[in-house]
């Protein structure tokens, strides 16, 4: 059994930002920290005091943090990025609101008393003294300190103050993990209502010191404890009055914490093989469980029970007969063909998570490079004559501007070869594309064509495909790039407006030409040639793309099962460490890495033969490396032991923040279940005859911070994780019971009815039933397990105090 945390977090837009830069304007992009932790940069949105990001992401944490922070910055080119502004949210305020906070928040300028980071290390006792008992408290370490000076460093020094008097441990210079081993008396007074104040500071020589957090002990309870010893989390200085500093605007949020007790993977087996049943069955069940889990969800939730079936039985390899039969339960409630898919019912949601998880390398592999090629050309394409400013395109030639017709024909030209390209591409791209998908699109073709036979609706089952595969998939990648990963910046206005031109193109081309489409933008006229040829393109491609046999998809899925497909691929820069003297940080190569399933490989190139670096059973850790250690913040180590068991480390650069947190969350997901997971390590590297983070000068030295395996981010790619995915299913069940059981009362005839199962002898007489005594079932098994609440760190006798 065990507890698990995600938070749900989309950053939306903001407005009413201060302008930073001297043209009146500012660059904003978002950092999220959690505790302290940068994990999330969104892209910046160049020129703009309103931007729009729309981002979303999912990430996974340790019950036990404290705080989610959002920075708004403002990015430079030539000097340190500006701080705008930060919106926290605490876990306990986000866990007040299980559905989650969503809205506008006002920014808050930083101040730096409140930016504290870290844990000390305290043991604090009561002993006898001469005259009176004695106050003993010793400051053995803190790690994970706020680096405040310039070389990515703090030189960190404790003051501790009780009663009047102030005592203060050595200071440690350029360290975060500092170590003292000092200790401090104080007299103590019975009865005495004073608090033990412990704080930490960073040294300067020139300027006024940096504070660096605080601790603040009740003596009352350690009287009656006498002693007590561990870590604690450093807070920041609310002595201050905090005053109204001007507005700094406002960020729109939806943030959702969802705290889950997954139990061993028997208790949910009753329950994964009602529901593959059920879908093995399909619509000759007589409980149609499915189709009532469709009718008790509401539009809010759909897509997230969508996505978490979908995942459900892809486990399982249902995946393509839990599609079909949401397939036949919407046809059969379809009359007109023109409506069929066009609603966010539970086969539409559920289809888009199965293209995003199956179907996003292929995805990549078709679109990405026209993708590249319309951000790289950065041409002026406007067909909307309303619309077109010649002012913006420059000159033809030496002395004449062009003409709006002009401007007009070259933006048709550029639109016909970018959706040219695609098509072409798409033609192509029948054998890659992965067996599962294409028996997919084949049972829907199949049903839709047993549904609408006659000749007048022939297109009805392309059309049917198209509605998934080009206006659900490809159109909404080639709008928004970067939220499929197929860039990692947003594009400015320029670019924007020739995607959104070119993915009006494509879902005309989706929508097999129809006048309805036609008659939208008549604008979208010189592009027509090219869409009719593209519609007969498509038909084609989609006739070959369903006409996959069953043994033609096994051999297909036999073929790929064999390649082990990379869970994250690309370049990243090694640092080699030499036999003898320091690690300089000038010794590093770029080479292409590949992390599968079974190991950690590089290359020179994505094509060259592949080397082993690391075995996956053998890494111990995944983690960050501080900025001082190479000048950089985007570096990581990877952990490992080599043939002999010993431990070796390997250190990879990458190029930003989120490319350094995917890496990480590949590494930690695909090894999170290898024996012998490190809980320590050490941020900096060995250097000379020391560490460069804590100073110490044993190198097998245990670490002296701790490892961070639990955070992870979601990605498309991710693992299965059945019972999660069971959990999740089982909760939403759960709430919506009541209705199953006002359901199940209605179904119910003779005698019996309104009777739910009665206990675990009696065999339930229905699916539904048997569904009900499950759900039961289940909730007995989270009654008996320890609380559903998250975890919370080593209760102490020792309250903070603020």
């Amino acid at each position: 059994m065990a507890k698990r945390s995600s938070l749900s977090i989309r950053i939306v837009e903001g407005k009413n930002l201060p302008a930073k830069d001297i043209t009146g304007s500012s660059d904003p992009y978002c950092i999220v920290k959690v505790d302290n932790e940068p994990i999330i940069r969104t892209a910046t949105v160049w020129k703009t005091l309103c931007p729009f990001w729309g981002e979303e992401y999912q990430v996974h944490l340790p019950p036990t943090f404290h705080s989610v922070a959002f920075y708004v910055m403002d990015e430079d080119a030539l000097s340190r990025d500006d701080v705008i502004g930060k919106v926290c949210l605490t876990r306990d305020a986000l866990a007040a609101h299980p559905k989650g906070f969503s809205g506008w928040a006002h920014l808050t300028k930083v101040d730096p008393d409140e930016e504290v980071q870290g844990e000390i290390h305290l043991r604090l006792e009561v002993v006898p003294g001469t005259r009176a008992r004695r106050l003993r408290c010793s400051v053995l370490e803190a790690r994970d300190l706020a680096p405040k000076d310039r070389n990515g460093t703090s030189d960190p020094f404790v003051r501790v103050r009780y009663n009047g008097r102030t005592q203060e441990t050595s200071i440690v210079k350029k360290s975060c993990y500092p170590r003292w081993n000092e200790t401090f008396e104080f007299e103590l007074e019975e009865g005495a209502a004073e608090a033990l104040c412990v704080e930490a500071w960073d040294w300067d020589l020139v300027s006024r010191n940096d504070f660096l957090g605080k601790v603040v002990v009740n003596v009352q309870r350690l009287w009656a404890a006498q002693r007590e010893e561990g870590w604690f989390r450093l807070q920041p200085d609310q002595s201050k009055s905090r005053r109204e500093e001007g507005h700094v605007g406002s960020l729109q949020l939806e943030v959702r914490l969802r705290d889950e007790t997954v139990l061993p993977s028997g208790c949910y087996q009753p329950l994964v093989q009602l529901l593959c049943r059920e879908v093995k069955l399909g619509t000759q069940s007589p409980g149609q469980l499915i189709s009532l889990i469709e009718e008790t969800t509401s539009t809010e939730y759909r897509q997230e029970v969508a996505t978490t079936l979908l995942k459900l039985f892809l486990g399982q390899g249902l995946a393509k007969d839990f599609l079909d039969l949401l397939f036949q339960l919407e046809l059969s409630r379809t009359s007109e063909a023109n409506t069929l898919f066009r609603s966010n019912s539970l086969a539409s949601k559920s289809m888009e998570s199965f293209l995003k998880v199956a179907g996003m390398r292929y995805l990549h592999g078709v679109l990405g490079p026209i993708i590249d090629s319309v951000f790289e050309e950065k041409k002026y394409v406007e067909l909307d004559p309303s619309k077109v400013e010649v002012k913006d395109v420059g000159c033809s030639g030496l002395h004449r501007p062009q003409t709006e017709a002009e401007v007009l024909e070259q933006s048709a030209q550029t639109l016909r070869a970018h959706l040219g390209a695609l098509l072409s591409a798409l033609s192509r791209s029948v054998r890659s594309c992965p067996a599962v998908v294409r028996a997919t699109f084949r049972q829907l073709f199949r049903r839709v064509r047993e549904r609408f036979p006659s000749a007048q609706d022939e297109n009805v089952p392309f059309i049917a495909v198209t509605s998934f595969l080009c206006l659900r998939f490809i159109s909404p990648a080639i709008l928004a790039p970067k939220l499929f990963h197929l860039r990692e910046r947003h594009a400015d206005a320029r670019t924007s407006r020739t995607l959104l031109l070119l993915a009006k193109a494509v879902q005309n081309v989706g929508n097999m030409d129809t006048p309805a489409s036609r008659a939208k933008e008549a604008w979208m006229e010189p592009l027509q040639p090219m869409v009719r040829q593209g519609v007969a393109q498509l038909k084609d491609f989609i006739t070959k793309l369903v006409d996959i046999q069953e043994k033609d998809e096994l051999d297909l899925q036999r073929a790929l099962s064999l390649q082990a497909p990379p869970v994250k691929e690309g370049p990243l820069f090694i640092h080699r460490t030499k036999s003898k003297g320091p690690l300089m940080s000038s010794s590093f190569k770029k080479l292409h890495f590949s992390l599968t399933t079974e190991a950690l490989s590089f290359s020179k190139t994505p094509s060259s033969k592949k080397s082993t670096l690391i075995k996956l059973a053998n890494i111990r850790a995944a983690e960050k490396v501080e900025e001082k250690s190479f000048g950089s913040s985007h570096v990581m180590q990877v952990i490992y032991t080599d043939d002999a068991g010993r431990l070796q480390t390997a250190y990879l650069q990458c190029k930003c923040v989120n490319e350094l947190n995917q890496w990480l969350s590949a590494l930690r997901k695909v090894c999170i279940n290898n024996t012998g997971l490190l809980g320590s390590y050490h941020p900096g590297v060995f250097r000379g005859d020391k560490w460069s983070c804590c100073h110490q000068r044993d190198k097998t030295d245990l670490g002296c911070d701790k490892t961070r395996s639990w955070v992870t981010l979601q990605e498309w790619n991710d693992p299965l994780d059945h019972d999660l995915e069971a959990q999740l299913i089982y909760r939403h069940l759960l709430g919506v019971e009541a209705t199953l059981r006002e359901k199940h009362q209605q179904l119910s005839v003779g005698p019996e009815a309104g009777r739910g199962p009665t206990g675990p002898g009696e065999a339930p007489e229905d699916p539904l039933a048997e569904l009900l005594q499950v759900l039961g079932d289940l909730q007995e098994a989270h009654r008996s397990s320890p609380a559903d609440s998250p975890p919370s760190e080593p209760s102490r006798v020792l309250e903070l105090q603020t």
